[in-house]
């Protein structure tokens, strides 16, 4: 029976020397190259050359081995500044083990073994994906609060400017309403106002010819609220329709949710940044130019907040606090088995979300 090979994580037996490793020789403190060879013996690393001179040595202490990285090879430094190089790392552990021991030569490769060893390098990833996701959840939202908490007044004004230019240059033209129609909705606006927690010095309202955003209305940072003449129209005289709709958008207002999604926004855009690289100028526009601003949708709990907000609000007017509910409710029967209108895929309306508007309608009529 022929015999087996030896391990290579063991010194040779029986004492005997493992064999040479072949690479090359820099002098100290020079660029040339001489082909030599690598030996143990006596305890200790020699380079040979290939006339048989010895050309260093070193106690295995006093010499630096380079770790095992894949098939990058390995540099044995030596105490007189002389480096032995060579590409046959297994010849090197083979050697190595014969001087250290078997444990010595297992901690020299232990980044080729990290780097072999694939599923710590999923679990490395699965962990990376937690870190992100905590962030997501957790410390952006915090970071989105104390952004909102520190914003200067100025910042909202500038955003909801920026906003309402790149919308009256793209999609919206002056109002076709009578004077005298739009002076009524803002008495009963201003009444609204009045009776919010935003305060009539805050809120502003404003009058635009929608075109393909039809029956629609929503508000800015700062508290414009811009409504558009086709809402009106849609409501067919019942000022509750339009009011409960404004007084939903105040809703917005009060809980500050423009800016809170737009802090949402950037901070996504930080962390995108973060995991596949620059992401040009889309915090830029969103943060300066406020041109991205009415394309973030609102999340479903800051449109059920501002439900909540705006029919009691409605109830505080004196108004009919169900006038929001017939707004979706009209929406659903002439959208009914189409495309519902702009208006919805930023204000989304639910039959469960109609429910509950009427619900808390109900409850605000009750009474305490």
């Amino acid at each position: 029976m022929g015999s087996e090979p030896p391990d290579p994580d063991l010194p040779a037996a029986d004492g005997a020397a493992p064999p040479a490793v072949r690479g090359r020789w820099h002098p100290p403190r020079s660029s040339l190259a001489v082909s030599a060879r690598l030996d143990a013996a006596d305890g200790a690393f020699a380079v040979v050359g290939e006339d048989g001179a010895r050309l260093t040595a070193g106690a295995p202490a006093e010499v630096a081995i380079s770790d095992r990285v894949g098939r990058i090879p390995r540099r044995l430094t030596f105490a007189d500044g002389s480096v032995f190089e060579t590409g046959d790392n297994d010849a090197v552990d083979r050697l190595v083990a014969g001087l250290r021991g078997a444990a010595g030569a297992r901690v020299a490769g232990w980044v080729h073994r990290l780097e072999a060893f694939h599923p710590r390098l999923v679990a490395l990833a699965a962990l990376v994906v937690v870190f992100l996701l905590a962030i997501y959840h957790y410390a952006l939202p915090a970071m989105v609060e104390v952004a909102v908490l520190v914003t200067p007044p100025v910042v909202p004004e500038l955003l909801s400017e920026g906003a309402l230019s790149s919308m009256d240059q793209l999609v919206l033209d002056p109002s076709r309403l009578s004077e005298d129609e739009q002076a009524s909705i803002r008495a009963d606006f201003a009444a609204l106002a009045a009776a919010s927690s935003v305060g009539s010095d805050r809120l502003r309202l404003e009058f635009r010819d929608g075109g393909g955003l039809g029956p629609n209305a929503f508000a800015l940072p700062d508290g414009t609220v811009v409504l558009t003449d086709a809402l009106v129209r849609f409501a067919g005289g019942d000022r509750d329709l339009v009011l409960g709709v404004l007084g939903h958008e105040i809703g917005h207002v009060a809980g500050q949710h423009s800016l809170r999604q737009l802090y949402r926004a950037a901070g996504i855009s930080g962390l995108v940044m973060v995991i596949g690289g620059d992401v040009g100028g889309g915090v830029e526009d969103l943060l300066v130019q406020g041109g991205g601003l009415l394309s973030l949708a609102y999340s479903r709990d800051h449109e059920r907040a501002a439900d909540r907000y705006g029919v009691a609000l409605m109830r505080t007017a004196g108004r009919d606090p169900a006038g929001l509910a017939r707004f979706f409710e009209r929406l659903e029967a002439e959208h009914r088995g189409g495309d519902g209108p702009a208006f919805l895929s930023t204000h989304p309306g639910t039959p469960e979300r109609r429910r509950e508007i009427l619900q808390q309608a109900g409850e605000a009529a009750a009474g305490p």
